[in-house]
């Protein structure tokens, strides 16, 4: 199953993505903006860095509300340049993205 919703976070637009996985996994999701999107950890942050955007990863998340409170854990260079530093709460840094 493949869930995308909208979300609004700080006046600004972002395409939320979630797709179920088999096995009992967690789900995989990612929310994106205009300028780029914070992923789970089953993306790869070497080959968003790779590819120059700029993405963040969180762990352990199941909801999208789960991955607007998570701590982010790892992020590209060019998300790092907009304010999307490890250790910082997604929803307080998101919008930076939108």
């Amino acid at each position: 199953m493949f869930e995308i919703e909208k979300i609004e976070i700080g006046g600004k637009s972002f395409q939320a993505m979630k797709s179920t996985l088999p096995e009992n996994a967690p789900p995989l999701l990612l929310i994106k903006g205009a300028k780029g999107y914070v992923m789970c950890g089953y993306l790869n942050i070497d080959a968003a860095e790779k590819f120059g955007s700029a993405a963040a990863i969180v762990s352990g998340v199941k909801t999208f509300d789960d991955v607007l409170n998570a701590p982010i854990k790892a992020a590209t260079t060019k998300a790092k340049q907009l304010g999307l530093e490890p250790g910082k709460v997604v929803k307080d840094v998101i919008a930076a993205l939108g």
